[in-house]
């Protein structure tokens, strides 16, 4: 199974590509049909999102991560750093009903 980039950021897209992870650049109306495509590609283990992505299709996002065994949905900061620094406490608490910190 092989990781890859979904972003708007040529920057993101490039960094990622140096690391040896494939991607693809989208525009916002394409995002979330792409994002769907490659959630049903077997072949795909990871799935990366920038958090500005993300935060356009977190239901669907969400909904995957909460329903679905693979792909695994990893969303990582964008070129200006994290900007919800409660999000991953957020992401515990809908997931597990637990409330963390």
């Amino acid at each position: 199974m092989r990781s890859f980039l979904i972003t708007r950021s040529m920057d993101t897209l490039t960094g990622l590509r140096l690391a040896g992870i494939e991607g693809e650049i989208v525009d916002d109306k394409s995002l979330l049909s792409t994002f769907r495509e490659k959630a049903k590609d077997k072949d795909i283990g990871i799935i990366i999102l920038n958090e500005e992505d993300f935060e356009k299709i977190e239901e669907e996002v969400t909904y995957l991560k909460l329903n679905a065994v693979r792909p695994l949905v990893v969303t990582i900061p964008g070129k200006d750093g994290l900007k919800d620094k409660d999000f991953l406490l957020r992401y515990v608490k809908e997931a597990l009903g637990v409330k963390i910190g």
